[in-house]
């Protein structure tokens, strides 16, 4: 009798059972993201701070293409700033995908803030506590560690708008490029949601002042948004793609490498961390409906952070079809920052795609290792 073949009609069929059930019983095990090694050099509470360790290799793969790692390590390390909804695993998300591996293949000293775990439990956390206290606290670590005093900063979203906060407020004369990712500048360019908040801009102000209240006043505990409420949110940015993305693991399910890659995708998206109450006050207040960063200046904890303070070399990504964070609203950055050395990118992909989807090593990643190689040593 000759043996069954394994691509077989029934052999997929048993495969895909097997996976379906795994999937839901073990779940970890078709995650394979956060796989390169690194030691914690700092940690604050939830907040911690990763230095990658160099590769050890002499070619990885990044797609379906080799890519060699270079001999030569850059003087100025990179400091990698995630958002505050997604997890760092977004850096180091799939072997042949990840950003962080990239970047050491191209001959960087890479470092990573993790935000950590947020819980109810955090709500009191707030603009404040990320910009004054655990930004200085990350380029602190880095320094120690590293031995330079200059830094990159490397951020996606949220991340950026944090990132560009710190410099603003600190005015540190240390970081010597900055690189941001579809982060929203102008909320009041970001499509409808942007529209929204244009229009309610004014009435919002006249209301506050007339019943002498503010959101700021409130408890924060109000303003928590728990993780799965900001997956959601993500998720109906762009419908039909996760409908698309679900029939397509139902016909590829019998394929355990490809489980394996939708699935750590998946839990990107699924996986969302809370937004702290106190974070949502500020941001909603200050960012939303004031627009300040806009407008050049923000209020954190008592002092006025002004952008036209900042003149690192900066490179700001937008994602030509981010329904999210549009380009417009991106693209603000240059027209608050000091900076003489600056440059604006549009490259393929959404939000998500923009800073990790399949065509991200070619178009972001690569533009940006090539900026920041001629500005590191």
């Amino acid at each position: 009798m000759r043996p069954r073949r394994k691509d077989s009609l029934t052999g997929k069929l048993l495969s895909a059972a097997v996976h379906s059930v795994e999937r839901r019983l073990l779940s970890d095990n078709f995650n394979i993201s956060n796989q390169t090694p690194y030691r914690t050099i700092h940690r604050d509470g939830i907040m911690s701070v990763r230095h990658y360790q160099p590769l050890g290799v002499d070619e990885i793969r990044v797609g379906n293409e080799p890519l060699s790692v270079s001999p030569h390590c850059f003087r100025v390390p990179v400091l990698l700033v995630p958002p505050l909804a997604a997890t760092s695993m977004i850096f180091d998300l799939l072997p042949q995908r990840s950003l962080v591996r990239y970047l050491l293949a191209r001959g960087f000293d890479v470092y990573l803030v993790d935000w950590g775990e947020v819980t109810a439990d955090h709500s009191d956390l707030s603009l404040e506590t990320y910009v004054l206290d655990w930004m200085p606290a990350a380029l602190e670590a880095v320094r120690d560690d590293s031995g330079q005093a200059d830094v990159s900063i490397f951020a996606y979203c949220m991340g950026g708008l944090l990132s560009l906060m710190y410099a603003a407020a600190s005015g540190d004369r240390h970081i010597r490029n900055m690189v941001t990712v579809a982060s929203p500048v102008d909320m009041h360019q970001m499509g409808i949601a942007g529209g929204f908040l244009s229009a309610v801009y004014r009435p919002a102000q006249i209301v506050s002042g007339v019943l002498n209240v503010s959101l700021l006043d409130l408890p924060a505990r109000y303003f928590h948004i728990p993780g799965w409420m900001n997956a959601l949110a993500f998720k109906l940015t762009n419908p039909v793609g996760s409908l698309v993305s679900s029939l397509e693991l139902a016909v590829n399910l019998w394929d355990r490498d490809y489980v394996k890659v939708h699935s750590t995708m998946q839990k990107w998206f699924n996986d969302m961390v809370d937004y702290p109450g106190e974070t949502i006050k500020g941001m909603v207040v200050h960012m939303a409906l004031n627009n300040r960063m806009a407008r050049g200046s923000i209020r954190l904890g008592g002092e006025k952070a002004t952008f036209d303070r900042i003149d690192c070399a900066l490179l700001a990504f937008a994602g030509e079809t981010d329904k999210l964070v549009r380009v417009p609203a991106a693209h603000k950055v240059m027209d608050i920052v000091a900076s003489e050395d600056r440059e604006f990118c549009v490259v393929p992909g959404g939000h998500a795609g923009v800073f990790a989807g399949a065509s991200a090593p070619e178009n972001t990643w690569r533009i940006s290792a090539d900026w920041l190689s001629k500005r590191s040593d």
